[in-house]
């Protein structure tokens, strides 16, 4: 059955390269990202690891988790992290899932078969601290994921969560906001009493709250 957003993301528990974790109690009440790699001692996945890691504390400023998860076993990732430390210059500092009977690919519907068979699609969860589902994003596995671009996405999603705002295309934290179509005008007022711009009246821009 496939994740849709708004969903509550599946609990499971799994053994990692950290010990026996269970998904929700490792979130606790903050976010997390789960992202699925389709195979150990890959190029694309090597890169993708050491990258997460190398940008953890960035993640851990938003109070976000960070857990992989692969097909193989957990002796095949003890051998893999020490090519990723090798490789991308930083040990990996989050936990890895082995996944070796599928339990979580397939929770998540990680595995295509008009991709491959045997092997998960690229796939990214963000959970918010209320279990849902958040965001997803699929990446064939020829195409390595953007470390940039998910940050871009917490940010917005964390602004969004406590604000009456959505955010345009190409946001980047600190640039101006949308004020969301839900709110009328008259409530607008009272949210935003400094005004906004509208150069049409659905398409409201205040500066970003909080800043």
């Amino acid at each position: 059955m496939a994740i849709r957003l708004g969903d509550t993301a599946p609990d499971f528990t799994a053994e990692t390269t950290e010990g026996t974790i269970n998904f929700h109690e490792y979130l606790g009440d903050g976010w997390g990202i789960l992202f699925s790699h389709p195979k150990d001692f890959t190029p694309v996945c090597t890169t993708e690891l050491g990258a997460f890691a190398n940008r953890k504390a960035e993640f851990d400023q938003r109070n976000v988790k960070l857990i992989g998860v692969s097909v193989d076993s957990l002796e095949s990732h003890k051998g893999w992290v020490g090519d990723i430390a090798e490789t991308q210059g930083t040990a990996l500092n989050y936990p890895l899932i082995a996944d070796t009977d599928k339990k979580v690919s397939n929770l998540y519907d990680m595995i295509h078969p008009n991709a491959n068979d045997t092997l998960t699609v690229r796939s990214v969860f963000i959970v918010g601290p209320d279990k849902k589902v958040k965001l997803i994003l699929t990446y064939p596995a020829s195409t390595g994921r953007n470390i940039d671009e998910i940050l871009r996405v917490v940010d917005s999603l964390q602004l969004t969560s406590n604000y009456s705002v959505a955010t345009p295309v190409n946001w980047k934290d600190g640039d101006d906001v949308i004020i969301g179509s839900a709110v009328s005008d008259e409530d607008a007022k009272v949210k935003f009493p400094n005004g906004w711009k509208a150069p049409k009246p659905y398409l409201r821009y205040v500066p970003q709250p909080g800043k």
